[in-house]
């Protein structure tokens, strides 16, 4: 278990041999680290140090913000809905309601007076 709620299973994880400076530690070994957390589909490839073991918590910290952030995104668009529908179901204030309500009014006689005035003979 990598975090809470984020199983080890649920990451593929692959080791690729990075590329730039380094010489022949970077010919010989697979130092850049390659993690896919399957039920988000989220990808992160990290080759910033020399050492396998370094990229591998990097890239797994890197992975774990990246999910939180997403959580984090999501609760906040779920909580804007919330919030957008209890506006919209709240009750209006009289004064509010008595404007709208007058609104349609004269929208309605405006609509009335354009109907065309058929002469039957």
């Amino acid at each position: 278990m990598l975090s809470q709620g984020i199983r080890g299973k649920d990451i593929v994880e692959k080791f690729i041999r990075s590329s730039g400076p380094g010489g022949q530690n970077v010919n010989r070994v697979s130092t850049c680290v390659y993690l896919k957390h399957i039920p988000t589909g989220i990808e992160v490839k990290c080759q910033r140090e020399r050492t396998q073991a370094q990229n591998r918590y990097l890239a797994r910290r890197i992975l774990l913000e990246k999910i939180k952030d997403l959580s984090r995104r999501e609760r906040l668009n779920q909580k804007q809905k919330e919030e957008k529908l209890r506006r919209q179901k709240r009750k209006r204030p009289r004064r509010v309601k008595i404007k709208i309500l007058e609104g349609k009014r004269r929208h309605s006689q405006k609509k009335q007076s354009r109907q065309k005035i058929s002469f039957i003979e």
